[in-house]
């Protein structure tokens, strides 16, 4: 008799230990049933992969918040969509609102905070789980991470004068067609330096409002940097109680005018390379010179 309850009592632990693994087995389930999600790697921090943990990436060319990714380049850049995505069906960390859909020749696209996302599929065949061999390539592609402090637009310069321009290694503009890769924060809208400022020294902001309005310094409370650029040559200074971000010692603005276009698209604005002249209010690009010391 006694070993008869003994059996039954083993029996019973034996089998609450099976409904506790099968019910932690159904909670990582729902975690795992998640459609888009962060994957995280020790060198590059979160990211957003879909449910497999395949990582999705933005491309520079898209900081308009249009579909640029065509022929050869949508063969190797396969388009990425969820249809009707929910509250629901994202991961820890991440909200509907910075989720969209645009329509592409390939059909529709998921975007995240206006960029179109993409898996890396080299040859036609996808990158494998938990990789993220396509970030950093041809210096546009990026694995999609939720809170990049700045981002890189490759695109034409146009300014408020309706010119197209280009710019040299050496930060000197000219009249020209062709792409330029620069910098931009994580809603695609431009980052310019201001010709007069010395290093980590603003020369353009005062106590005037309206005067600051015209050019508004760039805060951010984000930290992470696309892995092509070097995140010690960022700093931060005080400015009238407020902390402007800083590039190679160049301090960096938003155009507020830049906002305003017939469109309501302000995405890779560029209006202020053109104001007062052309270089007084470059854009900040990867390479651009130091600010000078004095």
């Amino acid at each position: 008799m006694k070993q008869f309850r003994n059996l039954i009592m083993f029996t019973l632990i034996l089998t609450s230990a099976i409904v506790f693994t099968r019910c932690e087995n159904n909670d990582n389930n729902v975690i795992d049933n998640s459609l888009v999600r962060l994957g995280a790697s020790d060198k590059l921090g979160n990211y957003l992969t879909d449910k497999d943990g395949n990582a999705l990436y933005f491309l520079s060319n898209d900081a308009d918040g249009a579909n640029n990714c065509t022929g050869g380049c949508a063969q190797a850049w396969t388009i990425f969509d969820i249809t009707d995505l929910t509250q629901a069906q994202l991961g820890s960390g991440l909200a509907i609102g910075d989720f969209n859909s645009i329509s592409t020749p390939n059909g529709n696209q998921l975007t995240y905070k206006g960029w179109p996302l993409y898996y890396y599929s080299p040859g036609g065949v996808r990158e494998l789980t938990g990789l993220t061999t396509g970030d950093g390539i041809d210096g546009i592609w990026y694995v999609a991470k939720p809170d990049y402090a700045i981002m890189l637009a490759n695109a034409q310069l146009v300014g408020a004068d309706g010119k197209n321009y280009i710019v040299s290694a050496t930060n000197e503009y000219s009249e020209g067609v062709g792409a330029t890769i620069y910098f931009t924060d994580l809603t695609g809208r431009t980052l310019y330096a201001f010709k007069a400022d010395s290093f980590n020294i603003n020369k353009y902001t005062n106590t005037d409002a309206a005067h600051n309005a015209f050019w508004p310094i760039y805060e951010t409370d984000k930290a992470q940097i696309p892995s092509i650029i070097d995140k010690t040559l960022f700093n931060t200074i005080s400015v009238f109680g407020n902390i402007q971000v800083t590039y190679k010692g160049r301090p960096l603005y938003y155009f507020e005018p830049d906002l305003v276009t017939a469109t309501g698209k302000f995405r890779a604005s560029t209006k202020g390379v053109s104001i007062g002249s052309p270089g007084l209010w470059p854009i900040v690009f990867k390479d651009i010179p130091a600010a000078p010391s004095k």
